[in-house]
């Protein structure tokens, strides 16, 4: 099999898994939460969590490019769907016209955040080194299927646009209005699954790692509880409107 088509073949079984692939990383990440509470005990608790909370807002600045992509494409494109490959048109403005792929971009941004919070330097290097690995994969995948589909239109754009660092020099004005309806029905999820990603490494490295209890933790880090009630608030509410009314549907979108 050619390298290429071996790439294909892996990123097609990636892309209908991706959503679990992040639990390869537990093995991993149990000794780095160790090595997180003594980094901690280091440089104290507070500016531990300072840079715990600019991490978060890293993070949000990922989710916040997933957003501005969102909510400009239309329907059809630039989803989440895992079980195959879809494209009724090709994006090629707004975000697309300086990065092939604006939306792993921000992924990158939502995980590099993450594991910045950690502050274990090879833990961040091997999360770094499976996530182009993975997304390499993917992209393939992708590439053929868009190749195929759009023809020399596709080739003309990749052989322009920069795969994964953003070229502003080649910035084209989006083709549509932005949306945040679309934003706000397509992306809840992610916002949701960040904090709890936040609230979660919190509870761990300091139950687990530091050997707390579960209520001295909670009544030392009320702050991550706090932006996780409100993501819960903001996760139910959106899906709410998004399964039983039809407010935050826009036609084409």
């Amino acid at each position: 099999m050619r390298v290429i088509h071996r790439l294909e073949s892996q990123g097609a079984f990636l892309f209908r898994w991706r959503s679990f692939l992040p639990l390869l990383l537990v093995p991993l990440g149990v000794p780095a939460l160790f090595e997180a509470a003594h980094i901690e005990s280091i440089i104290g608790e507070k500016l531990d969590d300072m840079l715990s909370l600019a991490c978060f807002f890293f993070s949000l600045s990922g989710l916040a490019l997933r957003a501005a992509t969102v909510g400009f494409v239309l329907s059809g494109t630039s989803g989440r769907n895992t079980s195959e490959q879809r494209a009724t048109v090709l994006n090629t403005t707004g975000l697309y016209s300086i990065v092939r792929n604006p939306l792993y971009l921000g992924n990158f941004m939502v995980i590099l955040g993450l594991i910045l919070a950690i502050k274990v330097w090879w833990f961040l290097i091997i999360v770094a080194l499976m996530y182009w690995l993975y997304i390499e994969r993917i992209i393939a995948v992708e590439e053929a299927y868009l190749s195929a589909k759009f023809g020399k239109e596709y080739d003309d754009w990749v052989r322009a646009t920069p795969c994964f660092v953003p070229r502003f020099r080649l910035w084209k004005p989006p083709a549509e209005k932005f949306s945040l309806r679309t934003v706000l029905r397509r992306e809840y999820n992610g916002l949701f699954v960040l904090v709890l990603a936040y609230l979660i490494l919190d509870v761990l490295t300091d139950t687990i790692a530091e050997n707390e209890s579960v209520a001295t933790w909670a009544g030392r880090d009320y702050l991550w509880l706090g932006i996780a009630a409100v993501g819960t608030v903001i996760f139910f509410s959106l899906r709410t409107l998004k399964k039983r009314t039809r407010l935050l549907h826009v036609e084409g979108r």
